[in-house]
């Protein structure tokens, strides 16, 4: 069974659960927040301040491509069967009815400054940062945090932006940074990279959680 609610948040995100594998999770703490995202959800942070699809940051990371990825032959497949209008919704919702390891997709997350130090210097800003996982899935224990792009090769700061969604679930969580590994794709390559709780350490910003 899938559970949906339907968010207006500057646009309309049809945040989706799956529900029994939901339930087969290894971390009672992911379900939790699924569940609490689902059901009180603080919609006012979504109304203004930064949205991390929109932050123009190059971060240090380290990116892994990979051709022919399963979840870019999956993607593949869901843009030539799926009927649904857009190429996100084809490849959200293929993947969440589809794939065994797809658990939500359009998951809302944020992050309140007093989360982060120096928060508003980096940000500029004191509006909680906010934002919508595309795709949540689960392998090898580790949670995966991706963002379908239709032309991943040309992207600059994806990895930024995926990078902000794997902090926010952490703080949300609790799940170490460890727990995670994060990804953005297209039909043909995807690019991937392990999160690091230390990234925001800088001699310029001196920012990070508090």
């Amino acid at each position: 069974m899938i559970t949906e609610q339907v968010y207006f948040h500057g646009w309309f995100y049809p945040f989706r659960v799956h529900e029994e594998k939901k339930q087969n999770l290894c971390f009672p703490v992911l379900q939790n927040f699924l569940y609490l995202a689902m059901t009180a959800c603080p919609h006012a942070y979504f109304k203004e301040g930064p949205r991390s699809s929109k932050l123009k940051v190059a971060l240090p990371i380290t990116l892994t491509p990979v051709l022919g990825h399963e979840v870019s032959q999956l993607a593949a497949a869901a843009l030539e069967w799926s009927h649904e209008k857009t190429p996100h919704a084809k490849v959200q919702n293929f993947m969440l009815e589809r794939d065994d390891k797809t658990i939500a997709i359009e998951v809302p997350l944020w992050l309140t400054p007093e989360e982060m130090k120096s928060y508003a210097s980096f940000f500029g800003t004191t509006a909680s940062l906010t934002g919508h996982i595309d795709v949540l899935r689960m392998e090898d224990n580790k949670v995966w945090v991706w963002d379908f792009k239709p032309h991943a090769s040309k992207e600059k700061y994806a990895q930024t932006q995926v990078y902000f969604y794997a902090l926010m679930l952490s703080l949300r969580t609790g799940l170490p940074m460890d727990s995670f590994r994060c990804g953005y794709f297209d039909e043909k390559v995807a690019y991937l990279f392990m999160p690091s709780d230390k990234l925001l350490l800088s001699e310029n910003t001196n920012s990070f959680l508090k």
